[in-house]
């Protein structure tokens, strides 16, 4: 265990190296979105798979309009999922529903409204139809043996649809992370409770399932920890069982806060505990007990002070989640942006202080401190002033930890 007050940098880094992408498995379409592909997908056939219409109209042979008689007579119809019956003859036009194929001959197809259909005849209103007009040409989306999509690569809803088109129900992916949340502490009850003298409603609990849930994670929610030894063992022992384990609270200094030597107790190894940071300096971290190949547990103790926490997990939980789905996305530098108005920094730790990002300059908010949830509830995330004593004047360049 490191015991010197790490900077946040070097505590990422920590975090970090601790983390190892979790073990692929397939799973079905319907599983899938958000997760990373871990395969190379090829097409298995031609797209489309043949020539075919891209408007309802007519088929027609171009060179039949290229004069002023622009009448044709009616052939045969033919419907999306069905095929033509015959070469399209000369002067002649076939009626074709979008996504039909085009029937041998023809090499143009015109819009049905720029079109009329009176005792058989078909009377074209274009002045011009070039070859190949409204037709899709066979494998003009994709050709068999071309790659779709790469591994690595990230499965939106687009993406989904692609791997439908050439038959994968299932694809292996990096499935999503598990987190448990376990609250800790005396004065907690849920938020359906009306709390009695010295407790509070329990809300760090509820910030972080919606945080780890935008991360990609499946936030397991375990019931409150109360400050006994026995008690706050079993609940620990059964959050090691998910790839991360979220605690709020019980990690300072008091008397009362059980975490940490309840986490070495089961075999957590300790990799740092505080940050030089504000808010939230006591967070603790460190990784599970070895069980076979399965990538240790990442456990977080984070401050009980709600702000502390959301800026805790923004820092280190959420970079490792996203590490642990496999995405290398992940940016070393905070985005900057200019200040809307000025700023008074006093401290020797850097601070995150919730802020409002407008027209491309940050606002910083009128603040309470570690407990204030409700300005950070207006905030779109936190403007971060590095450490040291410091006037910034509207204009000035920060960084800036997005809430989103």
């Amino acid at each position: 265990m490191n015991t010197d007050l790490l900077t946040v940098e070097a505590a990422l880094r920590a975090v970090l190296d601790r983390c190892v992408p979790l073990p692929t498995r397939s799973l079905p379409l319907s599983m899938v979105r958000g997760r990373v592909l871990m395969e190379d997908i090829a097409a298995t056939c031609d797209s489309p798979p043949f020539d075919k219409s891209v408007v309802d109209g007519y088929a027609v042979r171009s060179s039949d309009l290229s004069g002023a008689d622009r009448v044709l007579v009616l052939g045969e119809t033919i419907l999306a999922g069905k095929i033509p019956t015959r070469t399209l003859g000369r002067r002649e036009a076939a009626l074709i529903m979008t996504g039909a194929p085009i029937p041998p001959g023809a090499d143009a197809v015109v819009m049905i409204e720029r079109t009329r259909c009176e005792d058989h005849r078909v009377y074209c209103d274009d002045s011009a139809v070039e070859r190949g007009r409204n037709i899709m040409p066979r494998g003009r989306e994709m050709k068999s043996g071309d790659l779709l999509l790469a591994r690595g690569d990230v499965l939106n809803s687009a993406r989904l649809g692609i791997l439908a088109s050439v038959g994968r129900t299932s694809v292996p992916v990096i499935p999503a992370p598990r987190v448990t949340i376990v609250p800790t502490g005396d004065e907690l009850v849920e938020p359906d409770q009306v709390p009695g003298p010295g407790q509070i409603r329990n809300s760090n609990a509820v910030v972080l399932e919606g945080l780890v849930a935008n991360a990609g994670g499946i936030p397991l929610m375990h019931a409150i920890a109360p400050d006994d030894e026995g008690l706050l063992t079993e609940s620990l022992k059964e959050g090691l069982d998910s790839d991360v384990l979220l605690i709020t609270g019980g990690v300072s200094a008091g008397q009362r806060d059980l975490v940490p030597e309840t986490l070495i107790r089961l075999g957590v190894e300790c990799v740092f505990h505080k940050v030089r940071l504000k808010p939230g300096k006591p967070l603790w971290f460190g990784v599970g007990p070895r069980e076979g190949d399965r990538p240790r547990t990442l456990v977080f103790g984070l401050p009980g002070n709600p702000v502390s926490g959301i800026v805790g997990f923004l820092l280190f939980a959420r970079p490792a989640l996203e590490f642990l789905q496999g995405r290398s996305d992940h940016a070393d530098q905070l985005p900057s942006f200019p200040l809307a108005a000025g700023f008074r920094h006093t401290g020797e730790r850097p601070t995150f202080h919730p802020c409002k990002l407008r027209a491309g300059a940050l606002e910083p908010l009128p603040w309470g401190g570690s407990a204030d949830l409700r300005t950070v509830g207006q905030a779109d995330g936190f403007a971060h002033f590095p450490a040291g004593d410091r006037v910034y004047e509207p204009g000035d360049v920060v960084g800036f930890l997005d809430l989103s």
